[in-house]
């Protein structure tokens, strides 16, 4: 028996930040352009320039991996870190997330991209739960989180519903994206700030812009 040190295990090469980025890609341009019958691991692979094998390593399901590519076309609205949270007014908050957030709903292809994922809440269910799950629930226990803070400062009434409040905010933000008009950047600010001005949580800045 050796006495000497335990040689540590190799771990294998590490992940490419470039692959990641490209099958990603891939991934949301296919859903994209063709829902998710157009976005096989298959298809995915070849246009990420990439083997099926480099897919599976990285995203056990389709679902899974087109819900991280759904994800990535919001990558411009910054998540704030608990500490940030805890820190900054929810008014304060909401101007953080505004440009980055009104520049996703006038970026040319989100229409189709949030036309596309709502389709598969019935076409292909598993992905909007994969989506849910791992993205839309997550940041929505954090908005409750947000709110009720607010509620308890007065700042909305006592008797707000705040699931209501929140899918009532959503709900105008989709219903406007997908009409037939397109937002430039400038009116989605806008738009977004009367939202959240309706709602109680910013005051007296809905004609800003």
């Amino acid at each position: 028996m050796s006495t000497g040190p335990e040689r540590p295990r190799g771990r294998g090469r590490p992940r490419s930040p470039e692959v990641d980025d490209a099958i990603l890609t891939a991934a949301l341009e296919l859903f994209t352009e063709g829902g998710a019958g157009a976005a096989s691991m298959q298809a995915i692979a070849a246009r990420a320039g990439v083997g099926r094998l480099t897919v599976y390593r990285r995203w056990s399901t389709k679902e899974e991996l087109i819900a991280q590519a759904i994800e990535s076309a919001r990558a411009d609205i910054p998540d704030p870190d608990p500490e940030t949270l805890a820190a900054t007014s929810l008014p304060d908050l909401i101007e953080r997330v505004l440009p980055g957030a009104a520049e996703t709903l006038a970026r040319p292809g989100f229409r189709a991209l949030l036309a596309q994922t709502l389709g598969s809440t019935q076409t292909h269910p598993r992905i909007m739960r994969a989506y849910w799950d791992h993205h839309i629930e997550p940041r929505r226990r954090v908005s409750m989180v947000l709110l009720e803070r607010a509620r308890e400062r007065g700042d909305l009434p006592a008797h707000t519903d705040l699931e209501v409040l929140v899918d009532m905010m959503v709900g105008a933000v989709v219903y406007r994206v997908l009409q037939p008009r397109p937002l430039d950047e400038a009116e989605a600010e806008r738009f977004l700030r009367a939202v959240y001005t309706q709602a109680g949580l910013l005051k007296g800045s809905a004609a800003r812009g």
